[in-house]
């Protein structure tokens, strides 16, 4: 009976912590319930903003103020109080997943010419103003597209020996002597095997050009293997890293030890001890896979910007350049969107 209510207990407590979570963190203080407290104003902020880069996230932090002027901040990056989920959260062009946290998609096409917005409210206190944040794109960061080989799969390791037997005891009896058995010899243990090769890195095809209008941005389109990667690059801090590098080979695996050999039985005299048996050779690494060949197409004008590409193809050809004429690689959003465009005198994107 004693054991049933404890198991009984526990499945209570159990429950509390999976499915009441939020209610026991308000109930020991550590988290308050928006929908009991009284609210004045609330305010958004991007704390490592003020900008956001594509396939970048940055955290968001509310400050919600109470009459009596009392601030309770959000929790996560806030390090507060206030939970997200009595908070209703909607971003244009961003997104914002239940935490708070602002992202941006990879595909620049999403964000160019346009500022993202957020907007934050309080269900529970509806007459409350809402919360708005503007939140600009930049592009001086460091991008990169890996269209390298895949690493080989490390070799199974050998198995170890069986240790041998002990040899049956004699008799040190001096009125009754007898020798003891000897022990019986341990077995050699197998060979690790080999790593499987790396994979080879796909041809790779890289465009670059102007982006129309101001300010000064790069086009690039990275391409292989049926994968295709838009970039927007700022050329003021910005840079993009190609990398089509042969994939490792697998590490070989480690030989097996052999068996101890079996102890000799005591007697008069003792049997001789088994030999041990050979350790396992260890197996090869597998090869480098092959790196591919990069080749980069880019319009005259991005020419004094070449240094903004770092081009890795490990074990594989040599980069190869090719100066053509290169159009706009997309048609500008912001001219064929409804959503919130940004102005004409863009916010800077220099680093928060």
């Amino acid at each position: 009976m004693r054991a049933r209510n404890c198991r009984s207990a526990l499945l209570v407590a159990l429950s509390l912590v999976l499915g009441g979570c939020s209610a026991m963190k308000v109930k020991m203080g550590w988290r308050v319930d928006l929908t009991q407290v009284p609210v004045a104003s609330v305010e958004v902020s991007l704390p490592k903003g003020p900008a956001i880069a594509p396939g970048k996230k940055s955290p968001l932090v509310v400050k919600v103020t109470k009459p009596d002027g009392k601030v309770l901040l959000t929790e996560g990056q806030g390090g507060g109080k206030v939970q997200w989920k009595d908070l209703a959260v909607h971003g244009e062009i961003v997104l914002v997943n239940s935490k708070g946290m602002v992202s941006l998609p990879n595909d620049p096409r999403v964000s160019d010419g346009k500022v993202g917005h957020v907007t934050v409210t309080v269900p529970s206190h509806p007459d409350v103003h809402a919360a708005e944040l503007d939140i600009p794109f930049r592009y001086d960061v460091k991008f990169t597209a890996n269209f390298s080989g895949s690493s080989g799969m490390n070799g199974f390791d050998g198995s170890s020996g069986i240790d041998g037997t002990s040899g049956t005891p004699g008799s040190t009896d001096p009125n009754n002597p007898s020798p003891g058995g000897n022990g019986s010899d341990g077995t050699n243990g197998s060979n690790g095997d080999d790593g499987k090769p790396g994979g080879d890195a796909p041809p790779v095809t890289v465009l670059v050009t102007l982006h129309p209008g101001s300010p000064l941005l790069l086009e690039a389109k990275a391409s292989g293997a049926g994968k295709e990667n838009l970039y927007l690059i700022d050329p003021h801090g910005g840079a993009l890293t190609v990398k089509a590098d042969g994939g490792g080979g697998g590490r070989g695996g480690s030989g097996g030890r052999g068996g101890r050999g079996g102890s000799g039985g005591i007697g008069t005299p003792n049997g001789n001890s088994g030999r041990d048996g050979s350790n396992g050779q260890d197996g090869l690494s597998g090869p480098d896979g092959k790196g591919g060949l990069i080749t980069v197409t880019y319009d005259p004008s991005v020419k004094p910007y070449l240094g903004l590409l770092h081009l890795s193809s490990q074990n594989g050809p040599a980069p190869v350049f090719r100066e053509v004429p290169v159009p706009a690689l997309w048609w500008e959003p912001a001219a064929h969107s409804e959503t919130r465009e940004a102005p004409s005198n863009r916010p800077s994107r220099s680093g928060p």
